[in-house]
């Protein structure tokens, strides 16, 4: 008998990642909503499976040597979760080498660039007193794009990023890349990319993902309480 995972979880980009994996995986799975904006992730008992005061998280009651086991980091979670099901991670050792650098990837550059992208561009201005740094707009928006390229570039000859497999690769970089327009980016001269997120997008199991929870994703520009939690408290 398959026991259900605890899912840790709030509808961003990170968040999406495992539940779009899960609904992929087909494995059943029970929702612990972590409302970020009101500071549930310095909640003890989440630190107790994210010391990192970080979401998602998981844990999994039919872990390693039927022991439960808990995770945080959502790249961790995402090679977890394909290796205990053999699926999403290629058939070769080279597929799972080129999913593996593509995950490093979004978790080493696109993610970050683009989680300060947004910040600078949306909510740096926003924030009381406001911080409308140009140079960082700049920046990450600079850096943004210059990633968007690679990936297109990527995508040039291959289905999915990994190659002509979907995989935790995809599922790691679409849920940032679909914010492309927050992002202020120009997708017009990158149709690659275009296509590519229009076929993850249009996954069934994707869409799933993507909805969980979804009533919950607020705007932080309007939110100067979470804004106090998510951008200046310290520890």
């Amino acid at each position: 008998m398959t026991h259900p995972i605890d899912l840790h979880y709030w509808p961003t980009p990170n968040g999406w990642k495992i539940s779009i994996a899960l609904e992929e995986l087909n494995l059943p799975y029970n929702l612990h909503l972590v409302n970020i904006g009101a500071g549930e992730q310095f909640e003890p008992d989440f630190l107790k499976i994210a010391p990192n005061n970080r979401m998602p998280a998981i844990v999994d009651p039919d872990g390693p040597d039927a022991a439960t086991v808990s995770l945080f980091e959502s790249g961790a979670i995402l090679q977890y979760l394909a290796r205990k099901t053999g699926k999403l991670y290629g058939e070769t050792e080279r597929d799972r080498i080129e999913v593996e650098q593509w995950l490093m990837w979004q978790m080493g550059g696109l993610g970050p660039m683009a989680g300060q992208a947004h910040h600078f561009l949306k909510y740096a201005p926003a924030m009381d007193p406001p911080n409308d740094l140009p140079y960082a707009k700049d920046r990450y928006r600079n850096e943004v794009a210059r990633l968007y390229g690679v990936l297109d570039r990527r995508l040039a000859d291959r289905e999915f990023v990994a190659g002509d497999f979907f995989s935790i690769a995809d599922i790691a970089i679409w849920p940032w890349a679909i914010l492309w327009e927050g992002q202020q980016q120009d997708l017009s001269d990158k149709p690659n990319l275009k296509r590519w997120l229009d076929t993850v997008g249009a996954r069934p199991a994707v869409i799933a993902g993507k909805a969980v929870a979804a009533e919950n994703r607020s705007n932080l520009q309007d939110d100067k309480n979470a804004q106090e939690l998510l951008f200046k408290r310290k520890g």
